[in-house]
């Protein structure tokens, strides 16, 4: 069993701001159905340029619920250069922690609402899938995820990537890559 806070079980058994908005300035979904956690973010501006309304809709565990319950309370009332700086520990610091095996659901918010905010940003819906290289094919993460994780977060194991991003947590295959990357980058 999973040693949840009471903020984390709170935001999973009451989710805030669950569902859809109607004509939404940004809008994206990560992850994927065939690993398990999917995540839709979608956020409506204000006349002042602040955050108005953030909404999710998750397909995944109760870390996922509730790290996507504690973003749409976290970027509300924030500008977009505001909400870009939101990192994926703050999410889980937010919750009161979540266990290492769980981070990848801090980290699939944190990079669900950078997608939205591009959304907005280019009038285009991304996928990060098409724009970049595929490090790890089981969970559709890229080398330039698995890079930007390893930097925010002080990564320095292959365990750690894969609690971080579940790259590595299938096949195995991109194990190497990953172990690769570490030493490049003097983990």
């Amino acid at each position: 069993m999973w040693d949840y806070s009471e903020k984390m079980m709170d935001h999973f058994r009451n989710p805030r701001n669950v569902g859809k908005i109607d004509n939404p300035d940004g809008e994206a979904t990560v992850g994927s159905l065939a690993c398990g956690d999917a995540l839709k973010f979608q956020f409506k501006l204000g006349p002042d340029g602040k955050i108005c309304e953030a909404k999710f809709q998750t397909f995944g565990c109760a870390s996922a619920i509730a790290s996507s319950s504690a973003l749409t309370e976290m970027v509300i009332g924030k500008t977009l250069d505001e909400a870009k700086t939101i990192t994926n520990q703050q999410i889980a610091d937010y919750l009161g922690g979540l266990p290492p095996q769980k981070m990848h659901c801090s980290v699939m918010g944190r990079e669900a609402m950078e997608a939205a905010i591009k959304n907005y940003e280019t009038g285009k819906n991304t996928d990060k899938n098409l724009e970049e290289e595929l490090l790890c094919t089981c969970y559709n993460v890229s080398e330039n995820e698995v890079r930007r994780v390893i930097t925010e977060n002080q990564l320095t194991t292959v365990e750690e990537v894969t609690n971080f991003t579940k790259a590595g947590g299938g096949c195995g295959r991109c194990k190497g890559k990953i172990e690769a990357i570490l030493k490049e980058m003097g983990r």
